[in-house]
C-alpha cells in the first residue's frame, strides 16, 4: 500500500513531507502547491516513477531510494531544477529523466530542463541522467492532386490530373538541458552517464500524391482518350537538431 504522509504550511511557500513512497509498476505526482519541496525519505520501488511538476525549483531529500528501473521524471520547464539528496541508493537501471518534450504542429518541441543534482553519500553501481531535448515535429504531409474530368462523347477531351502537392519540413528539435552535478570525491567518473543531446529534427512531410487523368471512354464513333496524370509533389526536407547541452561535474 501506497503511504504517503505530506505536511503543507499553509503560510510558508515551502511543503514539508515526511515520506513518499511509490509501489512497484506506480506514478505518482507530487503536489505542485509549492515551489520548495523537503522529503525526509523517497522511496520508488521496482518499475516506479515519481513526477515532478514544472513548478517546483526545488527539492531536498535526506534519504533517496530508487529501485531497479526506477525513474524520477521531471517536467519540462524553463525554471532550472535544484535536486539535493543527502544519502542515496540507486538500483539497477534506475534513472533521473530531466527531459523535453515532443513538438507538435501548434508548439515547438521543449527543451530539456536544467538540471543541478548535489549527492552527498551515494550508493550507485551507476548514476544515470537524461536530459535531451524535445523531438521535432513532422512536416505537414503535401495534398493530392485532384483527378481530371472524364471526357464527354460528343465534346471536350479528358482533363489531365492535378500535381500533388510538397510535403513539409520538418520542424527542429529543442536543445538539451545544462546539467550539473555535484558529488562526492570518491564516486567514480566512469559510473556518471548523463545525456544532454539536442533532440532530433522533425521527419520530412510526404509528398502529394498526383491525381489521375480522366477516364479513357468508349463511344459510338469513336474512342476519347484518357487524360494523363499529374506529377507527384516532393517530400520536404528533415527538420534540424537541438543544440546539445552541456555538463558539468564538481567533486567535493
Amino acid at each position: 500500500m501506497r503511504k504517503v504522509f505530506l505536511l503543507a504550511l499553509l503560510v510558508s511557500p515551502v511543503a514539508l513531507a515526511e515520506s513518499v513512497s511509490v509501489e512497484t509498476n506506480s506514478l505518482m505526482r507530487l503536489p505542485s502547491s509549492s515551489s520548495v519541496l523537503q522529503l525526509e525519505r523517497l522511496d520508488v520501488a521496482d518499475y516506479g516513477t515519481l513526477l515532478i511538476p514544472g513548478n517546483i525549483t526545488q527539492v531536498t531529500i535526506d534519504q533517496l531510494h530508487l529501485g531497479r528501473d526506477a525513474r524520477i521524471a521531471i517536467v519540462p520547464s524553463t525554471s532550472s531544477l535544484q535536486l539535493q539528496v543527502s544519502h542515496a541508493q540507486l538500483e539497477h537501471g534506475s534513472q533521473i529523466t530531466s527531459r523535453g518534450a515532443p513538438g507538435t504542429h501548434e508548439k515547438p518541441a521543449k527543451p530539456g530542463r536544467d538540471l543541478t543534482l548535489r549527492i552527498q553519500s551515494l550508493q550507485a553501481e551507476e548514476l544515470s541522467v537524461d536530459a535531451r531535448g524535445g523531438t521535432g515535429a513532422q512536416g505537414y504531409a503535401g495534398l493530392d492532386g485532384a483527378n481530371g474530368e472524364d471526357p464527354g462523347c460528343t465534346w471536350g477531351s479528358a482533363g489531365r490530373g492535378a500535381n500533388g502537392d510538397n510535403g513539409g519540413d520538418g520542424l527542429p528539435g529543442a536543445a538539451g538541458a545544462a546539467v550539473r552535478i555535484e558529488l562526492p570525491q570518491d564516486y567514480p567518473s566512469e559510473q556518471i552517464k548523463v545525456w544532454v543531446d539536442g533532440g532530433a529534427g522533425g521527419l520530412p512531410g510526404v509528398a502529394g500524391k498526383p491525381g489521375r487523368g480522366g477516364q479513357s471512354k468508349g463511344c459510338l464513333v469513336y474512342r476519347a482518350d484518357g487524360g494523363e496524370k499529374g506529377r507527384p509533389g516532393l517530400e520536404g526536407q528533415p527538420g534540424p537538431a537541438g543544440e546539445a547541452g552541456s555538463v558539468t561535474v564538481q567533486r567535493f
